[in-house]
């Protein structure tokens, strides 16, 4: 067993995914695809539809990243727009995987802190986490360390592997203000 200490000592690199690291994108998401509720999907992509839709979220402008530990990806994670119309223009949602074998590890706060911090440059105002299953605990901590609060549970929306899954929604303000404003009228 790899240790904890060890892996969050030797990620030294969180960076730009580039279209040569699909290959080693692909099986971690495959993996959770088929034996995971963090994701809804139900058949893993194939390695051409990974890449078509990495090459969508970096030619908009959008991070797209890996975690490596020494020549390994150990994850990814990049952001996307929450909802396609234009008023939700400078709200985006996070999504990051971590491979199986180095969750709990450091990989994932390491991705999603990078990927807060590249936001932050933008003209991004709301972060927003559609986590898959109330269970999942390590994603709601990982969020919650970095931030973001609970808005909502969206009951049983998704049945996956035999049994209805519900979503937790999280948000976070990007750039240290939250522009919202809350009538009470």
């Amino acid at each position: 067993m790899i240790s904890p200490t060890f892996v969050a000592q030797k990620i030294a690199n969180v960076r730009d995914a580039t279209e040569s690291d699909i290959a080693a994108i692909l099986p971690i998401y495959a993996h959770e695809v088929l034996h995971g509720l963090a994701s809804f999907e139900e058949a893993p992509p194939s390695l051409n539809e990974m890449t078509v839709r990495w090459q969508g979220i970096v030619s908009a402008g959008f991070p797209y990243l890996v975690a490596e530990l020494g020549e390994n990806i150990v994850g990814y994670g990049y952001v996307s727009t929450y909802r396609p119309r234009p008023a939700y223009r400078y709200c985006i949602e996070n999504t990051v995987y971590v491979d199986k074998k180095y969750r709990g590890m450091g990989v994932g706060k390491a991705l999603l802190e990078t990927l807060i911090a590249r936001c932050e440059e933008g003209e991004w105002q709301q972060m927003v986490a559609v986590i898959g299953d109330t269970g999942n605990a390590g994603s709601r901590a990982l969020h919650q360390s970095l931030g973001f609060r609970e808005i909502g549970i969206l009951s049983s929306v998704g049945f996956k592997l035999g049994r209805w899954v519900d979503s937790v929604i999280m948000q976070r303000p990007l750039g240290g203000t939250d522009q919202s404003h809350h009538d009470t009228s």
